[in-house]
C-alpha cells in the first residue's frame, strides 16, 4: 500500500524575504537568479505552459515562474522538505511571496459519491489521531511538535471542475500555521496541489492561486470525465483524500508505519533556504 508522502503539508512558514535581501551583498540578482545560480534550477518564466509530467499541465501566467519535476524535488530537498518522487512541478510568482507544488498519486479513478456527505468534524478526529502519531516521530527526530487546532476552510468539493478543497490550522513551536490543500480529481489518480504561503499571505494571495488554478488541466485521456469501464478505481474516496489518501486506510488498519508524513513541518520555507544558501549572519 502506497503511503502518501505529504496529506497535509510540506511546507509552511515563510521567512521574510525582505530582510535576505539586506544580508545579501549580491543585489544584482533576484531571488530567482541566486537560488538558480546555487542549486543549478532552471525556471521557465511565464507566460508559457508547464508540464506536470505526462498527466496534466499548467498555463504559466506573466510575471510567474515554474520548476519541472527534476528541479522541483532538488528545490525541496534544499528547503530540507523530504520527497517521495511524486512531485511534478512549482509554480510562483517571481517575488516567492507564495508557491505552488504539484505532486501526483497514481491511485486510480477517486469515485465522488460521497460528495454530498462530507462530515469535516469526523475527518478533523481522524486527522488528528494520525498527528498524534506523527507527533511521536517528529520528537524522535528531535523535530517540533505539530497541533492540530480546526478548519480554516471546511473540505468542500466543486463536481463541476473535480477540485477538492480545504485549508487547517495548526500550531507549531509557539506559531500559527495554516495548510491550503487542493485535490483534482482525474481519470488515474489525483493532482495534490498545495498552497504554501504564511499566514499573513494566505487570505490576499488566495483568490490569486485559485486564478492561477484554473490554468490547470489534465491532457487528453487523463481527464476524469474519460473514466471508461476497466479503469483502476482507488481504494478509497473524498473522505480519505482530506485524512490522508492511502494513509487513511493505513491509519483504519492500525497500521501506523510511515503515517509520520502525514504532516511534515519544515520552519523556513524560501526564507531559511536563502539564509542557508547565502550566509544570513544571525545576531
Amino acid at each position: 500500500m502506497k503511503i502518501l508522502t505529504r496529506a497535509l503539508a510540506t511546507f509552511l512558514l515563510f521567512a521574510n524575504l525582505a530582510v535576505f535581501a539586506q544580508d545579501d551583498a549580491d543585489t544584482s540578482k533576484t531571488t530567482v537568479e541566486k537560488i538558480e545560480s546555487q542549486l543549478k534550477l532552471k525556471f521557465q518564466k511565464g507566460p508559457g505552459v508547464g508540464n506536470l509530467g505526462g498527466a496534466a499541465e499548467i498555463k504559466i501566467p506573466e510575471g510567474f515562474v515554474f520548476l519541472e519535476a527534476k528541479d522541483t524535488q532538488t528545490l525541496l530537498e534544499a528547503m530540507e522538505n523530504p520527497t517521495g518522487g511524486d512531485e511534478l512541478g512549482f509554480i510562483a510568482p517571481a517575488s516567492l511571496d507564495w508557491f505552488v507544488v504539484f505532486e501526483f498519486d497514481d491511485s486510480g479513478y477517486v469515485k465522488d459519491d460521497e460528495k454530498g456527505n462530507l462530515d469535516a468534524d469526523k475527518m478533523l478526529e481522524s486527522m488528528k489521531r494520525g498527528n498524534k502519531e506523527g507527533n511521536k516521530e517528529r520528537k524522535r527526530r528531535g523535530w517540533a511538535e505539530l497541533n492540530l487546532i480546526g478548519w480554516e476552510i471546511k473540505p468542500a468539493y466543486n463536481d463541476q471542475t473535480h477540485n477538492l478543497e480545504w485549508a487547517i490550522k495548526c500550531e507549531s513551536a509557539g506559531k500559527m500555521v495554516i495548510n491550503h490543500n487542493t485535490r483534482v480529481l482525474g481519470r488515474k489518480g489525483v493532482m495534490e496541489v498545495t498552497l504554501v504561503a504564511g499566514p499573513e499571505e494566505l487570505a490576499p494571495n488566495l483568490p490569486k492561486f485559485r486564478e492561477v488554478l484554473t490554468g490547470f488541466d489534465y491532457k487528453s485521456g487523463n481527464k476524469y470525465a474519460e473514466y471508461r469501464q476497466g479503469d483502476k478505481i482507488a481504494e478509497y474516496g473524498l473522505t480519505a483524500l482530506v485524512v490522508g489518501g492511502a494513509s487513511a486506510v493505513a491509519l483504519k488498519s492500525g497500521a501506523f508505519k510511515g503515517l509520520w508524513k502525514l504532516i511534515v513541518l519544515a520552519i523556513a520555507g524560501i526564507g531559511g533556504l536563502l539564509g542557508k544558501l547565502f550566509g544570513r549572519k544571525s545576531e
